[in-house]
């Protein structure tokens, strides 16, 4: 198992499964316009909630440093404008659920194998 890499998870509160699914379609182009692009970057993923009210979203970096460099050097000002206006133009209400910088390390990872017995 890889546990390798940088992500940013991005986490709102939606109120249906119209507005999640509006959601990941604006953010899916935002990562398109604006992100996919730049050095190091491995993916984007989408998770929603079965409950229709909430959406991730699971940027993934190769390093810290790429992530990093996109931050100083991508047009932050143009991707925030394309998030507010994704926002605005949503049917229905989301709201963010991040607090502080929303990114981590990975620093472990159970994949699959045998069973554990026994303590």
């Amino acid at each position: 198992m890889s546990t390798d890499g940088f992500y940013s998870i991005i986490d709102y509160t939606v109120d249906s499964v119209d507005t999640q699914r509006e959601l990941v379609d604006a953010f899916a182009e935002i990562q398109e316009r604006w992100v996919r692009f730049y050095p190091g970057y491995r993916s984007a993923r989408f998770h929603v909630s079965t409950d229709g009210t909430r959406v991730y979203n699971i940027v993934h970096w190769a390093s810290e440093a790429d992530y990093r460099n996109f931050v100083e050097t991508s047009d932050t000002e143009g991707r925030m404008a394309a998030i507010r206006k994704a926002l605005e133009g949503l049917s229905g209400e989301a709201e963010a659920r991040m607090s502080g910088a929303p990114t981590y390390t990975v620093v472990r990872e159970v994949g699959p194998g045998p069973q554990r017995l026994g303590s």
